[in-house]
């Protein structure tokens, strides 16, 4: 899987990268077909003001998926950001695994 760590505007502590790739490496556990995760820090102005964490996943679905978060704190609204991309993920292998399996009963009428 390909990592790429983005920040807008300022240049990010190396704590914060590392957290964001230790996140990064627990989304497989959830979906194996992640191609690339994109996580972009900015903030608004003021710099002392909302902290932004976008992440973007691609997979090898050909889905995209999107979680973004704010607070007042960069660890936190990547926790938050993480946490979002994990429900979309645990729902998006739901979908697809709902999609490609027979059903119980479909099974038992041959």
């Amino acid at each position: 899987m390909k990592f790429v760590f983005t920040s807008r505007h300022f240049k990010a502590h190396d704590s914060l990268k590392e957290f964001a790739e230790k996140e990064v490496d627990k989304l497989n556990k959830f979906f194996d077909g992640i191609m690339k995760c994109e996580v972009i820090l900015s903030y608004e102005k003021p710099t002392n003001s909302i902290k932004i964490a976008e992440i973007i996943i691609d997979t090898n679905t050909h889905t995209v998926l999107t979680a973004k978060a704010t607070s007042g704190d960069f660890l936190a609204s990547m926790e938050m950001a993480f946490d979002k991309a994990v429900v979309q993920l645990k729902k998006l292998k739901d979908k697809l695994k709902s999609s490609h399996s027979p059903r119980l009963s479909d099974m038992m009428n041959f």
